[in-house]
């Protein structure tokens, strides 16, 4: 019995190696996930330290490309809280023979913000200034719709929510520094009639064991008229641990 089993694994073992070689590797998915959470450090309205979580989700095709981006900020002082932040941003894109045209929406609710709700939607034409296996540099540009409601303060204790026409220029820029480090910044300018913003969004990663990585993130974001109380700017620096799904 033993002597035909062997026999049988023997004879089939070349049709295996055939169907499943050695070198064999998943194909690339079209699906890419990023998970990331870890030590939040803000400045300006806000002075604390506490948790903070991103996912990002992106799928891509010859013709589209879909993002979505998860942000979650939280602090506390013993029982009681003392930021909270949630941030969610959308982006289509149809790719043409030159660059693509997108959809954009962005959507913040941040309860000790100096505005408490913020919601963005524009969209318009972007392409690759550079793109290369080593870095890449992204414009785009469009109009947009903001609304935005302004945190009460000493002198109005129930402001009215402002509401915008803007126009959004952005440059998103990715380097590859070393096999296992990239550096990334997005600079993000809305310009309107009642108010006009200019955020700086930066991070360097740095992966030590296949998937995982550890991640520094800093965002600046300036806002030139601000309410009463409030600063023009804020930052929000942040140490995290980061896993990608692929």
């Amino acid at each position: 019995m033993k002597k035909a089993l062997l026999i049988c694994l023997l004879t089939i073992s070349p049709a295996a190696w055939a169907l499943v070689p050695p070198d064999y590797q998943e194909p690339e998915s079209d699906f890419n996930a990023e998970v990331e959470a870890g030590l939040q450090l803000n400045s300006g309205n806000n002075e604390t330290k506490n948790f903070n979580g991103r996912t990002y989700l992106t799928y891509e095709t010859s013709q589209t490309k879909q993002e979505a981006t998860v942000k979650a900020y939280y602090a506390a002082d013993g029982s009681e809280s003392t930021a909270e932040k949630y941030d969610l941003y959308l982006q289509s894109n149809y790719k043409l023979s030159r660059g693509y045209v997108f959809g954009r929406g962005e959507f913040t609710w941040d309860e000790y913000g100096s505005f408490t709700k913020i919601y963005t939607i524009s969209s318009g034409y972007g392409f690759d200034l550079i793109s290369n296996s080593a870095s890449k540099l992204s414009l785009e540009v469009g109009p947009g719709y903001r609304y935005d409601l302004p945190s009460s303060s000493s002198t109005d204790m129930d402001p009215e929510a402002n509401q915008d026409f803007i126009l959004r220029t952005a440059a998103k820029y990715s380097v590859k520094l070393q096999e296992y480090t990239s550096f990334n910044a997005d600079l993000t300018a809305e310009s309107g009639a009642d108010n006009n913003t200019l955020t700086l969004d930066m991070s360097y990663k740095n992966t030590f064991i296949q998937d995982w990585a550890f991640k520094i993130g800093v965002n600046v974001k300036y806002t030139s008229e601000v309410p009463e109380d409030s600063q023009n700017t804020d930052t929000i620096t942040t140490f995290n641990l980061l896993y990608t799904f692929q």
